[in-house]
């Protein structure tokens, strides 16, 4: 599932292309993705004019100029083309997972503009789009989410009440959406790592210093990530035909039984399953 790094390239991608640009006509092929496509939607974003394309948490946003909203969820295998009419690229992809071509089947929704169209494309149809009609209704949607781990309402404060008498462990915690936003499981055993915490230690144990080191491994790791376009996992290639480079930094994710990359580390890296999610750490320095 794309995580907020390769969201947030998504983002960027499609704000370069589409910012201003007014929608002539969408187009669904197959309503049935995890949330119903309703019949008016198609309507609803005729003619609206996209003043710009944010991002919440693993969230796209279109955020339209009568201050409407349009919400996109890739779920966990969702990708976004943009198809120029006029110049057609061999790679179409502005996410990271699947094809980097446009494929064959699974084209769900296809949002049309003047020179070019946004489609969407997705085999398992866990992601959905929905329409918000305004502000207050957008911020309601995100009530039940935690903080980004890059905003500053992720801090030491927040941390140590959420974790006050939780017995749960650390790693389940970065991946649950309601106590931080945006974080997967990649990038979860990444900042785990980092932050020399092992994943399998309860919350309400860690101390002042460790829930420091959390806050600023997961804004390292992220942000890095982001820098770096990501993680490709798969045949990713983004819309100007470049991989994402953060997989070739990985330190612990898919490197099960390999040296640590630790100077001075006689540690292995483990793989255990936490959350039904593969987690992996040194069985040394996370100790």
């Amino acid at each position: 599932m794309p995580e907020l790094p390769e969201v947030e390239i998504v983002k960027q991608s499609l704000a370069k292309k589409i910012k201003y640009k007014k929608i002539k006509k969408v187009i669904i092929k197959n309503r049935n993705l995890r949330l119903k496509i309703p019949l008016k939607f198609e309507k609803l974003l005729k003619n609206k004019i996209i003043s710009k394309v944010t991002r919440f948490s693993k969230y796209l946003i279109l955020n339209f100029s009568d201050k409407s909203f349009c919400l996109i969820h890739l779920g966990m295998s969702g990708t976004v083309h943009l198809i120029n009419k006029n110049n057609h690229n061999n790679f179409t992809n502005t996410s990271f997972y699947n094809s980097p071509g446009l494929p064959l089947k699974h084209n769900h929704v296809e949002i049309q503009f003047h020179d070019l169209s946004i489609i969407y494309n997705d085999p398992r149809r866990f992601g959905f789009f929905k329409f918000i009609e305004n502000q207050k209704d957008l911020i309601n949607r995100f009530s039940h989410l935690g903080p980004e781990p890059l905003s500053k309402k992720f801090n030491l404060k927040y941390v140590l009440k959420y974790f006050l008498n939780k017995r749960k462990d650390i790693k389940s915690f970065l991946i649950d959406q309601k106590f931080v936003s945006g974080i997967g499981n990649i990038y979860a055993s990444e900042i785990l790592f980092l932050s020399k915490i092992n994943p399998k230690k309860c919350a309400m144990k860690l101390n002042q210093k460790e829930c420091r080191k959390i806050i600023y491994f997961s804004r390292v790791v992220l942000n890095n990530a982001i820098k770096k376009g990501g993680s490709s996992i798969r045949d990713f290639r983004n819309i100007s035909g470049k991989s994402g480079n953060f997989q070739k930094e990985f330190k612990v994710y898919q490197r099960e039984n390999l040296n640590c990359s630790k100077m001075k580390c006689t540690g292995k890296i483990k793989k255990i399953f936490i959350s039904n999610r593969s987690t992996f750490f040194c069985n040394t320095c996370q100790n």
